[in-house]
């Protein structure tokens, strides 16, 4: 018999969280949009493949053997036991039962297979927790994995582990599932431990599972925007936006390429007042702030999964220096938010006095920063730390005239003696001499 009333407070629930995603979303792209357009588009074919091969084939988080198959097994896990969600869905919208349940021995093998995975991603899940908070491997107990970050990191293990066990408690109170014999290859041991329910409460428990399940899954949707797991829907677009380019070929600077040829320029009098009704400020060197950067890289901000995977492998991070690649995302996506929740308020941005730079990320941290790109490399879904701290170096040198005083001396070396050493042009080939 169909419950209308069921459908009915089905219906709104999957409404409200439809809803509650899409404006998550809208807000997203807004603060996305924040950072200054870039072109992303060439070579679709290199792009797409990088998308297939990292994003959807994993294959940069294998490279850690371990995490890297644990990784495999709930991400794989994961989707596929949520295409059960389909049913779910028109179950509840219809007020049916298993509605896929015709399909017969496809059906029950299909099920049979998500259990399975259920109890492989229970599993890792497990093991996930004892590394992170038993094992406490160091690149999880960094000074910025405090707070929120390692609560939200173990929130997403606790929520993992609760819909896979509801969905298997949910197969093994459904009576005619279970006497159906199929597909059950998980459930039908946990069966026994409701041998003594009559098939009220077992149908009981059975609802209460099933609605627990889908309710878990539309409040794991809404919680993306606040977790680090965002990254397992903005990793596709962020792998094929990622730069093409030779890891070491830095970006030439567009804003003083103009002023470049604006100097060169024998046309244009340096010395003429501009007209009043144009625009007379100069484009910033580098970037202070989100707003200095590009779209790709607050996207990247918005993808970092603080896996620390780049921060293990920094040179500096590793000498004791503060710099860490993780936190340099964790930040520009603190910042943004701030910058976004600024918005929500007032309707537009509002000066707030603070910048990415100094405020959330210290001169200190970018300096230490030895550009080896090894963050870039280790990152397993192709964030770039890298280019947003030789962005705020830039406006350090460029605009503040703030570059450490070994890099000032090594510059005004290469500007007098054409070599970084502080040795006269002359003198340069000495050092054959007593050979």
């Amino acid at each position: 018999m169909i419950n209308y009333l069921d459908n009915l407070v089905f219906i709104n629930l999957l409404i409200a969280a439809v809803v509650f995603f899409s404006l998550n979303v809208k807000r997203l792209k807004r603060n996305i949009y924040l950072g200054k357009k870039i072109d992303r588009t060439d070579q679709p074919k290199e792009r797409l493949k990088n998308m297939l091969l990292i994003a959807f084939g994993q294959s940069r988080m294998v490279k850690r053997p371990i995490a890297g198959l644990l990784h495999v097994i709930v991400y794989v896990g994961f989707i596929v036991i949520n295409l059960e969600v389909l049913e779910i869905i028109i179950d509840g919208i219809v007020g049916t039962h298993r509605v896929f349940s015709f399909m017969g021995r496809f059906y029950q093998t299909l099920i049979g297979a998500f259990e399975i995975l259920a109890l492989l991603v229970l599993v890792s899940v497990i093991i996930f927790w004892t590394r992170r908070n038993i094992q406490k491997i160091k690149r999880f107990w960094n000074p910025e994995m405090k707070g929120w970050p390692k609560k939200d990191a173990n929130m997403i293990l606790y929520i993992e582990a609760v819909l896979m066990l509801l969905f298997l408690t949910m197969n093994a109170a459904d009576f005619e599932f279970q006497l159906a014999g199929g597909g059950n290859v998980i459930s039908s041991y946990l069966a026994p431990i409701f041998a003594g329910f009559g098939s009220h409460n077992l149908h009981m428990i059975e609802r209460t599972a099933w609605w627990l399940h889908i309710a878990g899954i539309l409040y794991f949707l809404n919680y993306l925007y606040y977790s680090k797991h965002l990254h397992i829907l903005l990793a596709f677009p962020n792998t094929y936006f990622a730069n093409l380019k030779p890891y070491g070929k830095f970006s030439n600077l567009e804003s003083v390429t103009k002023e470049v040829k604006l100097m060169l320029d024998p046309t244009i009098d340096p010395f003429a007042v501009a007209p009043s009704n144009e625009n007379t400020t100069s484009e910033k060197f580098g970037a202070s702030d989100v707003f200095d950067l590009n779209r790709i890289q607050l996207l990247n901000a918005y993808t970092c999964t603080e896996c620390g995977r780049c921060t293990s492998v920094c040179p500096a991070n590793i000498t004791g220096k503060k710099l860490s690649p993780r936190k340099i995302m964790m930040d520009t996506r603190d910042r943004i938010e701030k910058i976004g929740r600024n918005m929500d308020r007032n309707g537009k941005f509002v000066p707030d006095n603070k910048t990415l730079l100094n405020d959330y990320i210290t001169p200190e941290e970018i300096w230490a920063c030895t550009s080896c790109n090894a963050c870039v490399e280790a990152c397993p879904v192709n964030i770039d730390p890298l280019s947003i701290i030789i962005d705020l170096r830039r406006y350090l040198v460029m605009e503040q005239s703030a570059a450490p005083s070994d890099l000032n001396t090594m510059m005004a070396n290469i500007e007098n003696n054409g070599a970084p050493w502080p040795f006269n042009q002359q003198d340069r080939l000495n050092w054959k001499d007593n050979l």
